[in-house]
């Protein structure tokens, strides 16, 4: 794996709407969790529970929940002069709790916040198509 892939639940549309976000601002390959039959050796490296959360993968890591997120951002064309300070929060444990505090927050209300922000999960556009 060269590039950094992003895993997803690609059955939630909000969670395809972020998945779009990032696809359409970086270089980043997506996976949808449904998709990881295809890709045994992505599927390997993920945590027993990835279902849990998004997932951000590259070559020497495993980005898993908020924290897959916060790199996903990093890595895109939209952060620009907040990238030094995210580098320097991540040192902070503080900040790293946080972070998941509010990724879990988010992700709980997933349903209420794709009234707002949601795109036809892949998932089912196929199941539409016959």
């Amino acid at each position: 794996m060269t590039d950094p892939t992003l895993v997803y639940d690609d059955d939630c549309g909000f969670c395809t709407w972020w998945a779009d976000f990032f696809a359409e601002r970086s270089d980043i390959p997506l996976v949808g969790f449904s998709e990881l039959g295809d890709y045994p050796e992505l599927r390997d490296r993920l945590p027993e529970d990835y279902e849990e959360c998004s997932h951000l993968v590259t070559d020497d890591a495993v980005y898993s929940c908020g924290a897959s997120i916060e790199e996903a951002l990093l890595r895109s064309d939209t952060v620009g002069p907040l990238a030094g300070p995210i580098d320097f929060l991540r040192h902070f444990t503080d900040y790293n709790r946080l972070r998941e505090q509010v990724y879990r927050f988010v992700a709980g209300y997933r349903d209420l916040w794709g009234k707002v922000l949601s795109k036809t999960p892949p998932a089912r556009r196929d199941d539409a198509d016959g």
